[in-house]
């Protein structure tokens, strides 16, 4: 009798050797398992759609928040507010004489003061309380020194500021908002008016984040939905597959909600945005994994129990090492000093996880409900069982399909394919160094035109507009009179004053036996102008008094920028080597996790040239901030490699079958549509981030959306098979004793009959 490997390119046959389990009590069991699975997720989607619903309301957008007690401005801060009663985060009020250019009239700047009086009682809705009740102090109308403006700054109590308001968001965007609708009546009096400065800046992203629970979601699963039409050609599987994904956000959300909530991790709006579309996109391709290996073992078994059994199993491994990779390198992001990068690791770690326990369980539930008629879901393409001794037309000797044609190329010309595909990846990474990532300014974060933008340059444009948030220096007492010489010596600083006792005073005012200094610059403190006066003033004033502490809001953006650098060195070299760990465990092997991960690194490298060429010569786009490299190489090397994990774990699997080289041709040939297919989702939702019009998002989502489809197409279909076939058995060292050799026997095509030589022992 011959003998045939227990593999997906055996002979297909009907599973009729023994008869399936036909009790009533095992069909029963069965149905109730599907139920109590689906009535699970059921109860997870009713809550958790009513925490993702609610994630804005834990939101934290403030720079200031992320850093880490150990950086100076963060110290520097907690002195400060030992100086005011209050600490404040101000709304500006800029007004602005119509025509611009021209002086603001008498009734005008009446009519700016009566608003400045009348402001605290506007109410503020969804609170039950006014303006006034959440002001640190009062409004006062600083005329600009050309006439022709006037600045109302609106002084926010910080505390308060952060509180939320039950269902309506964070009490600073709706103050900014209530200030905005009492600024609309001043401009029937011939003024123009805008509401910017921190507190309106924070308001604006929260607006452009917004999008995130609908523009985003519904253009993501919209975009995922016509592919899976397009990969299926069936209009009930596409939806189950969308249904397995929108129930795992639910349950990322509903995690990620009261985690947020209790303060154990901090959400941002980029954190939550990137959140959707990693469940979305990984629950999406994990269901393609299972579903091609469901329909395939569909064709070989009559029971649709039997072969989702089979498929399960087999899927199990590479769906489970993909998430673990994920999770394991994302979860190195909990070294960053920044909170809302620290936390990013965790909130994306915990939607792979929901994305993978959908895919595992809600999906097969789904695929099953029917019972014996669970077929029909792929109709009209409906798998039948084929009959006994019929080779998969899949698996012929010769089949002319795209990947067959593909993996024969790749067969022929091994060496010259890796090497060629090398040297491009190599010479569009060349590029690399010249992508910018120094920082970015405010007003280069939003992409469309905003309020808060248009109101800073107004305001620079009539006042210092480094004023409203000047460089703070707390100093010894005993340095005071040579820290504000020094820092006043500073170019961009316009002025250094001590903080006095009082208006009237002329004595600074010393709280434990330390003074403050303000700096105010002339660029504004949101600039990367600013900040470089701040790196400047700081290297200055440590000189003449070393225990001296620069703080403000252009040394927080300091400090966050070179908090990111240090954390790029120190995170990408534990991602490489957990994702080594991960992939050694995997393919039992040393030469192929290596060859995986330095073909990764070049797909990165080459991704972050061709974003350089883009961002600087096409869109013109200013410099990046430094976490958008970090973020692109922690879900570029841990997302890309997964397409590549997907191909080699198959690709061992016919190894111990067929030899190395024959298996490499065989896991390239019967992985290559769905891998593509699960590469292209990937890329597609990562792609609907540029709907939110933040420079940030846009450049993360070309960054993973272009180094995904590289990784998909070209890293896992060409120069990883191509380097693995080249060196044939010597891929699997050190531990290469189960693998067969590669002589003439392993490498021919398998014979008419479809037999295939059996695994070594």
């Amino acid at each position: 009798m011959t003998r045939t490997s227990d593999r997906s390119s055996r002979p297909i046959r009907a599973s009729g050797t023994r008869s399936e389990p036909s009790d009533r009590k095992r069909g029963a069991l069965r149905g109730l398992v599907v139920l109590a699975v689906l009535a699970a997720w059921l109860v997870i989607a009713a809550f958790g759609g009513v925490a993702q619903g609610r994630l804005s309301e834990v939101q934290e957008n403030d720079t200031a928040a992320f850093l880490p007690a150990s950086a100076e401005s963060t110290r520097a801060a907690e002195l400060a507010r030992g100086f005011v009663d209050t600490e404040s985060l101000p709304a500006l009020v800029v007004v602005e004489a119509e025509p611009a250019g021209t002086p603001l009239s008498g009734s005008q700047l009446g009519a700016v003061q009566e608003f400045a009086r009348d402001l605290p009682s506007v109410p503020v809705e969804g609170t039950g309380e006014t303006v006034g009740d959440f002001l640190a102090g009062p409004i006062v109308v600083i005329p600009s020194e050309d006439g022709q403006a006037a600045l109302l700054p609106v002084p926010v109590d910080a505390t308060r500021a952060t509180e939320s308001a039950e269902g309506e968001g964070s009490v600073v965007n709706l103050v900014v908002e209530a200030v905005r609708e009492a600024a609309a009546d001043l401009e029937g009096s011939g003024v123009a008016v805008w509401v910017t400065g921190p507190a309106g800046t924070i308001a604006d992203l929260v607006e452009a984040f917004s999008g995130i629970d609908g523009l985003l979601l519904i253009v993501a699963v919209l975009v995922v939905l016509a592919i899976l039409v397009v990969v299926y050609r069936s209009p009930s599987l596409p939806f189950t597959v969308i249904f397995t994904a929108l129930f795992g956000l639910t349950g990322a959300s509903l995690a990620v909600y009261h985690l947020a909530a209790a303060g154990v991790l901090d959400l941002d709006g980029q954190s939550q945005g990137i959140l959707f579309i990693l469940v979305v996109g990984a629950a999406t391709d994990y269901s393609l994994l299972l579903v091609a290996r469901y329909r395939e073992e569909l064709t070989r078994h009559e029971s649709v129990y039997t072969a989702m059994r089979i498929a399960w199993r087999r899927s199990l491994e590479p769906i489970s090492a993909s998430a673990g990779t994920v999770i394991a390198g994302l979860m190195c992001l909990l070294l960053s000093d920044l909170s809302s990068n620290a936390s990013l690791g965790p909130v994306s770690a915990i939607g792979i996880a929901s994305a993978y326990l959908a895919a595992l369980t809600l999906l097969p539930a789904l695929l099953l409900m029917t019972g014996r008629r669970s077929r029909l879901i792929f109709w009209p393409r409906v798998p039948r069982v084929a009959p006994a001794g019929a080779v998969d037309p899949e698996l012929e000797p010769g089949a002319s399909g795209l990947w067959h044609r593909l993996a024969a190329f790749v067969a022929r010309r091994d060496r010259a394919v890796w090497i060629g595909t090398a040297a491009a990846l190599i010479a569009l990474t060349a590029f690399a160094p010249t992508f910018r990532a120094g920082g970015s300014s405010d007003s280069d974060v939003f992409l469309t035109e905003v309020e808060s933008v248009a109101g800073q340059e107004v305001l620079a444009a009539h006042f210092d507009a480094g004023g409203t948030q000047p460089i703070t220096i707390v100093a010894p007492e005993s340095d005071a009179d040579a820290v504000a010489a020094a820092a006043a010596g500073v170019p961009g600083v316009t002025s250094a004053t001590v903080l006095t006792a009082g208006p009237a005073s002329t004595e600074p005012l010393v709280v434990d036996g330390r003074v403050l200094v303000n700096a105010v610059t002339a660029a504004s403190a949101d600039s990367r102008e600013a900040v470089q006066v701040a790196s400047d003033v700081r290297d200055t004033v440590h000189e003449v008094s070393p225990d001296a502490l620069v703080g403000g809001a252009a040394a927080q953006r300091l400090d966050s920028q070179q908090t990111s650098v240090r954390d790029l060195q120190r995170i990408v070299p534990a991602v490489l080597a957990v994702i080594l760990v991960v992939l050694v465990l995997l393919l039992r092997a040393v030469v192929a996790p290596l060859i995986i991960l330095v073909a990764n690194l070049l797909s990165f490298g080459a991704s972050i040239g061709v974003a350089a060429i883009l961002f600087n010569q096409v869109l013109g786009f200013p410099e990046s901030d430094p976490s958008v490299i970090l973020y692109a190489f922690v879900f570029l090397v841990a997302l890309g490699i997964d397409y590549t994990i997907f191909l080699m774990t198959r690709v061992r699997e016919e190894t111990l079958a067929l030899g190395t080289r024959r298996g490499v041709r065989r896991g390239l040939a019967v992985t290559g549509g769905v891998i593509t297919s699960a590469g292209i989702v990937l890329a597609a939702t990562f792609g609907a981030l540029a709907v939110l019009p933040l420079l940030f998002l846009v450049q993360i989502a070309f960054l993973v959306s272009f180094g995904v489809l590289l990784d998909t197409m070209v890293v896992r279909s060409l120069l990883v098979p191509g380097v693995v076939h080249d060196l044939g058995r010597r891929s699997w060292w050190p531990w290469t004793a189960r693998i067969p050799a590669d002589g003439p026997a392993a490498t021919d095509e398998v014979t008419a009959a479809g037999v295939v030589p059996p695994a070594r022992a």
